[in-house]
């Protein structure tokens, strides 16, 4: 019977406990709606982000600067190969890769012994020719006074005066085959025909050159000049005389102002470019032949087109886009963006946005759209006592 009693009170005081438990779970989820409906009135709510008008922006109409890029290899304007104008043995060679040389300065010399051998020939054929001449000169002479006394036919005298007048045209011959002989000597002695530095030097004392065969080549540094490939569709805008701001590699930060030359009047062949000439003023001879620059050309500003500052414009997945405030909330505007001015950090908006639109021009993470946002008032500075 004790044993029957107590297990009837066990079961008893489970019942009551389970009881204990629905009750209070139900006043707990009365109180949890209690609270619930009264967070409308009393709960917190998520703060408003504020800006201040330094990190807004708004569309404004502004001419963008524009700018044409170029680059190149750097080339001097004047330069020039000396060749050999004989054939012979180099003798001397008086120059070295570096150095400085002024115009008419000995470079190099071709050995003469077969010139003045040639000459010496020339000179004596001249003297015989001149010989004959003499003695058809007086030939001719004598000719004609036996004509005017009819010793002779008049068939007669013509033929001294042809043989005189072939006679003069060797003498002329030969005059001339002499000089071409003291020219040969001449030439044998290649002169610096500008004043340059001495870029390369083709042969070596000793060697045995031909006609026409490169001994040295001078470069003047002081002129340099940019060959730049512009797209034909840009060349209408350039004119000579435009300012070229230059970047040498080599050179950091440092920059070179050119000027626009000449313009090529046809396109490259295979390509639909023109090649567009940079001068380069180099008077301290700080550049060299064959340094790599890049640069731009600047061009005449457009008409004011709507812009607004390049840190306002955000891509993410290929979309372009800025943050407005609306209404007291973030919103996310799709735009469309054109040219950029990369000095002045403008670019231009081809969606149409108004004016008067706070846009967002500082950098700002996790921003929401729809979140609440105002602008924050500037506050006035208190007055001092007196």
């Amino acid at each position: 019977m004790l044993k029957g009693w107590t297990r009837r009170g066990t079961i008893g005081a489970l019942i009551l406990l389970v009881a204990i438990g629905i009750a209070g779970g139900s006043v707990a989820l009365r109180a949890s709606k209690k609270a619930g409906e009264g967070g409308g009135k009393g709960g917190v709510e998520a703060p408003a982000l504020e800006f201040a008008a330094a990190d807004l922006a708004r569309v404004e109409a502004k001419p963008l600067s524009r700018w044409l890029p170029v680059s190149g290899a750097l080339q001097p304007v004047r330069q020039a190969t000396v060749k050999a104008k004989v054939s012979g043995d180099v003798r001397q060679i008086s120059v070295r890769e570096g150095e400085g040389v002024t115009a008419g300065q000995v470079l190099a010399r071709i050995d003469t012994a077969d010139l003045d051998a040639k000459l010496i020939e020339r000179i004596g054929a001249l003297e015989s020719a001149r010989a004959q001449a003499g003695l058809a000169g007086k030939t001719r002479a004598t000719n004609q006074a036996l004509l005017k006394q009819n010793f002779i036919s008049q068939n007669a005298f013509d033929n001294s005066e042809s043989s005189y007048s072939v006679a003069l045209g060797s003498v002329k011959s030969a005059e001339a085959q002499v000089q071409i002989a003291r020219n040969a000597l001449k030439d044998a002695v290649a002169i610096a025909p500008l004043t340059g530095i001495i870029a390369k030097r083709h042969v070596q004392p000793g060697e045995k050159v031909a006609f026409d065969t490169p001994l040295v080549t001078v470069v003047d540094l002081k002129d340099l000049e940019l060959h730049a490939m512009v797209p034909a569709v840009d060349v209408p805008e350039l004119a000579l005389g435009m300012s070229v701001e230059l970047a040498i590699d080599g050179f950091g930060e440092r920059r070179f102002t050119g000027r626009v030359e000449r313009i090529n009047p046809a396109t490259e062949p295979g390509t639909r470019a023109i090649i567009v000439y940079v001068g380069l003023p180099n008077a301290d001879r700080s550049l060299r032949g064959g340094m790599f620059a890049t640069g731009r050309i600047s061009l005449a500003a457009q008409a004011p087109v709507p812009t607004l500052p390049s840190t306002a414009i955000r891509t993410d997945s290929g979309q372009t886009y800025v943050w407005a405030i609306a209404d007291g909330k973030l919103v996310r505007r799709n735009v469309l963006v054109g040219g950029r001015d990369e000095e002045r950090g403008r670019v231009e908006i081809r969606t149409p946005l108004p004016a008067d639109l706070p846009i967002l021009a500082a950098r700002f993470d996790n921003l929401k759209e729809g979140a609440p946002a105002l602008v924050k008032a500037p506050t006035a500075d208190k007055a001092k006592p007196g």
